[in-house]
């Protein structure tokens, strides 16, 4: 069922983040999902390591969208190239 969850949680913080960021993101379900479960595990592991936040804050849920935005925006400048 951790599986499920986090494909879920990843589909949830990918669509904010594309919804956030401005621009034509042309990404499928699976790179949206993919984006957001790597954007929660970037900022999850860089929030607890720097003690911002502790696991299971909502701090985190704003920590993984900021995280996945700025996935997004590398994304985009490489897709660019």
């Amino acid at each position: 069922m951790s599986i499920i969850g986090t494909i879920f949680v990843g589909l949830i913080v990918g669509l904010i983040a594309r919804a956030i960021k401005p621009g034509d993101d042309k990404m499928g379900w699976i790179m949206t999902i993919l984006l957001g479960i790597a954007g929660s595990l970037l900022a999850g592991y860089a929030g607890v390591a720097m003690g911002w936040y502790q696991q299971g804050e909502a701090a985190g849920w704003i920590a993984s969208i900021i995280g996945a935005i700025i996935l997004l925006v590398l994304y985009g400048l490489i897709r660019k190239r």
